[in-house]
């Protein structure tokens, strides 16, 4: 069974035992999931069955918008509420200063990413071996923040909202957003509200189509050479400048790349 929709990660569970769930709820085999969440973090998780998870690296998943609670004040190497290690009862802060910090984030942001994080060392999850208390040293990462802003303070916890780059840590953001007033923080929540133009709406299937951050060609050739994988000819094609596309044969995908003048398979055929 093809089938791509977005699904609604709760928060204590880890994107892959949260995928075995829904494999056995629409009884399918093979699945997958875009954009690991891991199990501090709750909100959209992008899933494909069948062949649509090869098509993951197609889709348009940028940018992402989190919602993320801070506890002033908390210390956790994990920059989350799963490994306090101490809490300091620090002065409430100027909601308009505290408000305008939030905002100076906008824009480029280089920095390293925590520890307790989804990111791959050596194919393992960088969470996964801090937990093991093996040594984690990762490297500074550039992001883009297009968009941030305070949604509630009560302190000693702020509430904002991000719109960033792929790969953005939101854990990082929200300590450097406590560092501002030279203190520790930690989330007390973190919440992905949209990868790109998904959003959760109940695990309504999806129209690949419409998914695709690829343009799609038109092939004008014999459709025996798209159902059978056979060699494609440049001059076929109504757009024939490089890059990545879709070709839609009605009853099945393939996406193509072309360089140089050549025409060449990223993937064969996708029923849809």
């Amino acid at each position: 069974m093809n089938r791509l929709f977005v699904a609604y990660k709760p928060e204590g569970i880890g994107s892959n035992a949260f995928l075995g769930k829904l494999k056995r709820k629409y009884g399918v085999k093979k699945a997958g999931f875009s954009g690991t969440l891991d199990p501090f973090a709750k909100g959209v998780l992008v899933i494909g069955f069948g062949s649509y998870t090869k098509l993951f690296r197609f889709l348009n998943k940028t940018p992402k918008t989190y919602r993320a609670t801070l506890w002033l004040g908390a210390k956790s190497p994990s920059l989350d509420t799963e490994n306090i290690q101490e809490v300091k009862i620090v002065p409430p802060l100027d909601e308009k200063i505290l408000a305008e910090t939030i905002e100076s984030f906008q824009g480029n942001l280089r920095y390293t990413p925590p520890m307790f994080s989804a990111k791959k060392i050596e194919g393992r999850r960088a969470y996964d071996l801090a937990r093991e208390g093996k040594s984690v040293e990762l490297k500074e990462v550039n992001s883009t923040i297009y968009d941030i802003k305070m949604l509630h303070y009560m302190h000693p916890f702020v509430t904002f909202e991000a719109t960033v780059s792929e790969g953005t840590y939101i854990r990082s953001l929200g300590e450097l957003i406590a560092k501002k007033f030279a203190l520790e923080g930690s989330l007390s929540m973190l919440e992905r509200l949209r990868e790109g133009k998904f959003v959760y709406e109940d695990e309504k299937a999806l129209d690949i189509r419409d998914a695709l951050a690829i343009e799609k060609n038109i092939y004008t050739g014999e459709f025996d050479n798209l159902k059978y994988g056979r060699k494609l000819a440049l001059e076929d094609f109504t757009n024939q400048k490089d890059g990545y596309y879709f070709v839609d044969s009605g009853t099945f995908l393939s996406v193509i790349r072309i360089e140089n003048g050549q025409v060449k398979y990223e993937l064969g055929r996708i029923e849809c």
